[in-house]
């Protein structure tokens, strides 16, 4: 019988990596797979940090998706499975009816996210997942904190300094060079710079960056 199983893991643990590589072993053997995403860094793609990638239909929060995956299982005379990457932006409702793809169509599905925000939350459609899907499995691929401990935790910085309000769905750049904006900005004022680093507990509690000791609690009073 087909399953919903839930993959989750920090930035950097290897996720869309394993999505790719699970549609590249069942479309070898001749399975037809449907390939889905939301806020990847390339349009209309799942891509990998390790430079690989393959075309992938790109939802919404206002798509049906068992529906769609019903159409595409009847056009296709058959679909396999279904492999969600950056499964935890998708809705409750969405993650409702991946269970329905599995439950009604006996079609595999594969769900892939982050488990926790920026903000240190379950991201909605990861806590849904969490309590609806077959299988859930941490990846095993630790990254790490600046520090040297096993990352926890996902930071948004801000021009530098880590934040932890703020839209939960915001675009930025986690290698290094592509900026984002985080917010709407006045004509005459610059865009502020977006990325996301890795943090064990402790420093993302902290708010520290690396090499930069400041710290948010640095102004609280001793006790």
């Amino acid at each position: 019988m087909a399953e919903l199983r839930f993959f989750f893991g920090t930035m950097g643990s290897g996720k869309s990596t394993q999505a790719l590589q699970i549609r590249h072993n069942l479309t070898k053997s001749g399975l037809a797979c449907m390939l889905l995403t939301q806020l990847d860094r390339r349009q209309g793609s799942v891509s990998s940090r390790l430079g690989v990638s393959a075309e992938a239909t790109v939802i919404d929060g206002s798509v049906d998706v068992h529906r769609l995956v019903a159409q595409e299982h009847a056009d296709r005379q058959g679909v396999h499975a279904v492999i969600c990457d950056e499964a935890q932006f998708y809705q409750p409702g969405q993650i409702d009816q991946l269970a329905r793809v599995v439950d009604e169509l006996d079609i595999e599905v594969y769900a892939f996210g982050l488990l926790t925000s920026f903000q240190g939350l379950l991201f909605p459609g990861s806590r849904r997942l969490m309590e609806v899907a077959d299988r859930r499995s941490e990846l095993q691929v630790e990254a790490r904190c600046w520090c040297g401990l096993r990352a926890t935790h996902n930071a948004r910085l801000v021009n530098g300094r880590q934040v932890y309000e703020g839209d939960l769905k915001v675009v930025g750049d986690t290698t290094g060079g592509e900026t984002a904006a985080d917010s709407a900005v006045g004509p005459a004022a610059p865009a502020p710079t977006v990325t996301y680093d890795l943090r064990c507990r402790r420093h993302w509690l902290a708010g520290r960056v690396e090499g930069n000791q400041d710290s948010l609690f640095d102004d609280l009073p001793a006790l």
